[in-house]
């Protein structure tokens, strides 16, 4: 084996233990501690840089990495490209445009948090795509397995469910300068977090689609960043409304 070979596989095997080292402990820890940003910004988190440019920056990795991979990988067919289409449609949206229309996008972002996203998503993008585009293989035929379709079915129903509770909450924002309000309508009838729900779908219907252990990585770990932030969001919601519908639940209907 040459050795840029070798470090590579030991890179690879150990971000992905990092990936699912980092989904068991943030599982944790955000059951306690909400990530400051959002509804959730305070102080007491060192330099902060607006919204918008952090977004940007801890995300550039994900879309960057992707592509490096594809484009040095000798297998160039039509299932690799479906993967990478499938990943930028999400990272480029986030990326480049999501930081520049979200409602919160002049609040303060901890330089901290930005830090340590960006080397999430240097893991990640590494993970993924050298784990896809270098050890794995898909012939043409595999477009035709279960697994790739139901994967593919998975994600763009989470990538529409995400883009859309996105939007909405955009327009919420819009109409609601000065405060919070109680969304309502589309399915914020069943739960306080369709963007999460969304997003959480969208990496499942990825892990499916490669059948790959980084996609099953990266599945984890959207679930156990986003599944405690959309419980505390959904007290939040309870406790700052009197009034919030009680069969509501947090992110899965009328589940949880």
């Amino acid at each position: 084996m040459h050795p840029n070979q070798h470090l590579m596989d030991s890179l690879y095997k150990y971000s992905i233990i990092l990936i699912f080292g980092f989904a068991a402990l943030v599982f944790v820890i955000l059951f306690f501690v909400s990530a400051p940003y959002g509804k959730f910004s305070r102080r007491g988190w060192g330099t902060a840089i607006r919204s918008k440019w952090a977004w940007m920056i801890m995300e550039m990795p994900s879309p960057a990495l992707m592509i490096i991979f594809f484009i040095s990988s000798k297998q160039k067919d039509l299932p690799q490209a479906i993967f990478l289409g499938v990943w930028l449609s999400h990272y480029l949206l986030r990326t480049f445009i999501y930081p520049f229309r979200q409602s919160g996008k002049q609040k303060p972002f901890p330089v901290l948090l930005v830090v340590m996203a960006l080397t999430f998503n240097c893991l990640n993008g590494f993970a993924n795509g050298y784990g896809i585009f270098r050890l794995s293989t898909y012939d043409q035929s595999w477009i035709f397995s279960w697994q790739f379709i139901s994967g593919i079915l998975f994600f763009l129903a989470g990538f529409a469910i995400n883009k859309t509770a996105d939007e909405k909450f955009r327009m919420i924002r819009e109409q609601n300068h000065s405060e919070y309000v109680i969304p309502e309508g589309w399915m914020f009838e069943y739960i306080s977090c369709p963007h999460y729900l969304g997003e959480i779908t969208e990496w499942a219907g990825w892990a499916l689609m490669t059948w790959s252990v980084p996609g099953l990585a990266f599945f984890i770990f959207t679930f156990a960043n986003l599944f405690p932030r959309a419980i505390r969001t959904h007290k939040w919601y309870q406790s700052k409304f009197p009034g919030y519908p009680n069969n509501r639940k947090a992110v899965i209907p009328f589940i949880i």
